[in-house]
């Protein structure tokens, strides 16, 4: 047994490894690339550059207006994702404490938005009604919308599973509802809101339909846009398009890292506790 075991456990050890590679060897062979010259990046190698070309990442910063759409996206993914893990933790906390009819219909309402698609065309009637067309406040109220029926979805059931014992022992404690939720069920919901937090910063930063519809000036363009924008112009330019890729998907993969590192400690903190 010990050893079929072992055997299962390094089958699934080499599987883990060439999925990794699969992965991370194109990512290797752009960030390579952003080093080299055009001559060298059009050959899409995985070996070292010649000499290594920082001025790429220059003339992407300059020519690719990329200052500008870099805050523009920072500003969209991470309110939104604020905003999002707020309104949600409130929502999952009140729907599943109270079992009314009313809280069930209201849920199930909420979460019907997971497979319903997403209409642009009177979309963008409603964001023009509002006046929230081509600004900040605009798309950063679509994507918490956006966000919140697969948000809804995963809290509610997270909050679902913490007994209502310790709600009734912090109010005999004398917690009102507002520092029962903050004091008691936040710090046990710290993995779900990071989770929570990632996945739509995620998504928002590399959502392009929105912006392509609702933004119509270059100054508001996220990343992905400028990309895009980017790749147009410079697309026999292997060169830049890597760097151009690589720092545009810095951003992302730093957040998802410290977020991984947060969700890790409170699965882990939550294990030890129960």
């Amino acid at each position: 047994m010990r050893l079929k075991k072992r055997l299962v456990s390094l089958c699934l050890n080499v599987l883990a490894w060439i999925l990794s590679l699969i992965v991370l060897i194109p990512f290797a062979v752009i960030v390579l690339n952003s080093f080299k010259s055009d001559a060298e990046a059009k050959v899409l190698k995985l070996t070292l550059p010649e000499t290594f070309i920082f001025e790429n990442y220059k003339i992407v910063y300059e020519q690719g207006h990329l200052g500008s759409s870099f805050f523009n996206s920072l500003l969209h993914a991470g309110a939104s994702s604020l905003l999002l893990v707020f309104v949600v933790a409130f929502s999952a906390f009140t729907l599943s404490r109270n079992h009314s009819r009313w809280s069930k219909f209201l849920y199930f309402f909420l979460i019907l938005g997971i497979t319903l698609p997403l209409n642009y065309i009177p979309l963008m009637e409603v964001m023009k009604t509002l006046g929230m067309i081509n600004s900040h406040v605009g798309m950063v109220l679509l994507y918490t919308a956006m966000g919140i029926p697969i948000s809804l979805f995963i809290t509610f059931a997270f909050v679902s599973n913490i007994p209502r014992e310790l709600d009734e022992a912090a109010i005999m404690d004398g917690c009102n509802g507002i520092k029962l939720f903050l004091k008691v069920i936040v710090p046990l919901l710290t993995s779900v809101l990071v989770t929570v937090f990632v996945l739509n910063f995620l998504s928002v930063w590399n959502e392009f339909t929105a912006p392509l519809y609702m933004l119509n000036t270059v100054e508001m363009w996220p990343m992905t846009l400028a990309v895009y924008n980017f790749f147009g112009q410079f697309s026999a330019q292997w060169n830049l398009v890597s760097a151009d890729i690589v720092l545009t998907s810095l951003p992302v993969l730093i957040v998802f890292l410290i977020g991984q590192k947060y969700i890790v400690g409170g699965l882990t903190s939550g294990a030890v506790k129960g």
